[in-house]
């Protein structure tokens, strides 16, 4: 047993930045972070583009980029979290400054701003094409500062531990020791990530399993707008399955053309924003031209753009071309889309409140009312950084309840089981991807969501004997947590009778 004050699971910029004002404002508390890989693996890190903030008032305003994030989320925005969360933007930008990230300025020392699909001007702060990668070494190395904080690396949360509809921490597996620790705690956070391992094929790390939201399902946490699904309209096609790489909306505002495979610019067709339409678009719009020609994917342009500034611009996409043999002056880059972000999840209200007492959730396993139906580019550092100061600002503001927080939490049953065959999870887990793929993916119909949700209640069944009959471990519970993601995304796209942002059913 181990107790905490704070208990965050979740190494991203949600979790970190909370528990970095945890620290300074409560020396004497404990905060603990629980992540399944190393601390600095996390969307987060993988986030190229950058984050929306209005910082030209010249130019942009507050209100054009509300307005914006509004016309992406297809009327399913929450207004005022909207405006929240945009007006509270450069606040946030200045902390991340304070604590050491470093953004592009350009020759007259004013941010760099760079346009992304769904923006009406350039407000994209970012640090070339690698900004979470950045902001993800500038407040780790913040949190390694902090004597109040530990982190605990290679460790997997394997479910909440509530009772009367409150939370008391949660249980986990350390990964070395193959143990399970109870963590007791008077507040627990949820930043757990995304869900794109589900898919396969993803701009996201293979940790993306959707187990904070898993969790808080089971837990009995209201979970919402789960069809919400963002497919990234250019990651580098690969024909294997796995995490792809991610060829960053900002080469398409650089001024990069999307192309069919005999030269077509084929966004002209679908909408007058053209490359620069928001992604459920751009994504449909590739999704219509591959079924259409049957081809594996489209191309993306660059070969009129100034390759000096593009390498300046985008170093680590021009070098990952390059060791594949694709020379950006002269070839089209191969692209297609995969799945990139969740719009929806484990609802909070503006503190980042739960519908479990004393259990937060911020960044993308949360569902804010930011996003809508469809997630405007780079609003999500911006909204996760947002949502974890509302949940800091409460909880140290705030007087809380004594009651049941000396509530005995029971420890984890082990029993003496046998491991499960790794051949057995792999593959199950490639024919989940697969199904989800062909019957979720961007575009969905009844008959496939119906055929799906049979196939994975069956998998629910399945994976509950397995998990009674064998050890606890990782890649178990993280098949068990994607099926059950799976079974809400499918149920929720069945219960949707409307197309919406990047929802689209025919």
């Amino acid at each position: 047993m181990m107790t905490t004050n704070y208990l965050i699971i979740g190494s991203g910029v949600a979790g970190l930045t909370f528990a970095i004002k945890m620290a300074d404002r409560f020396p004497d508390q404990k905060i603990t972070i629980l992540t399944k890989a190393t601390a600095d693996e996390s969307n987060t890190k993988y986030a190229q583009g950058g984050i929306a903030i209005v910082t030209n008032k010249t130019e942009d305003s507050y209100q054009k980029h509300i307005q914006d994030t509004l016309i992406c989320g297809d009327g399913l925005c929450n207004a005022d979290v909207v405006k929240m969360v945009v007006t509270e933007g450069p606040k946030r930008l200045k902390e991340l400054i304070s604590w050491g990230a470093k953004f592009d300025k350009n020759a007259k020392g004013n941010f760099d701003l760079g346009k992304e699909g769904g923006h009406s001007q350039n407000r994209v702060v970012h640090h070339k094409d690698q900004t979470g990668f950045e902001i993800e070494r500038a407040i780790l190395e913040q949190v390694y500062q902090k004597k109040n904080i530990s982190v605990l690396d290679h460790h997997f949360a394997l479910d909440l531990i509530t009772k009367n509809n409150r939370c008391h921490g949660a249980y986990a597996l350390d990964q070395k020791t193959k143990k399970i620790i109870t963590f007791q705690s008077n507040h627990t956070v949820l930043a757990s990530g995304g869900i794109g391992h589900l898919y396969g094929h993803t701009t996201n790390p293979t940790i993306a399993t959707g187990d904070g939201i898993a969790m808080a399902s089971r837990a009995n946490a209201i979970i919402k707008d789960m069809e919400f699904i963002q497919f990234h309209p250019t990651a580098l096609y690969d024909k294997s399955s796995g995490s792809a790489f991610l060829i960053s909306e900002a080469v398409r505002g650089f001024g990069a053309y999307l192309r069919t495979k005999n030269g077509h610019r084929f966004m002209l067709d679908y909408d007058p924003r053209e490359e620069l339409a928001s992604r459920d678009i751009v994504s449909q719009s590739i999704d219509l031209e591959l079924k259409k020609s049957t081809e594996q994917c489209v191309y993306l342009d660059c070969t009129h753009l100034d390759m000096k500034a593009f390498m300046k611009h985008f170093p680590m996409i021009y070098k990952r071309c390059k060791s594949l043999g694709i020379d950006i002056a002269k070839d089209w880059i191969p692209v297609v889309p995969a799945q990139h972000y969740l719009c929806g999840g484990i609802v909070v209200d503006k503190n980042g409140r739960t519908s479990i007492e004393n259990l937060f959730a911020c960044g993308e396993c949360s569902r804010t009312g930011l996003h809508g139906a469809n997630r405007l580019a780079s609003n999500s550092l911006l909204e996760a950084l947002v949502y974890s100061d509302k949940i800091y600002n409460y909880l140290a503001n705030n007087a809380f309840e004594k009651k049941d927080l000396n509530f005995t939490v029971a420890a984890w049953v082990t029993v003496e089981n046998t491991e499960i065959n790794s051949a057995y999870i792999a593959q199950m887990k490639s024919e989940l991807q697969l199904l989800m793929r062909q019957n979720a993916g961007i575009v969905r119909n009844n008959n496939n969501l119906l055929q799906a949700k049979e196939q994975l209640l069956q998998w629910k069944e399945e994976l509950k004997e397995k998990i009674k009959n064998h050890q606890v471990e990782t890649g178990l519970y993280e098949l068990q947590n994607m099926i059950s993601i799976g079974y809400l995304i499918v149920l929720h796209s069945i219960e949707r009778t409307d197309n919406r942002g990047g929802f689209m059913k025919v």
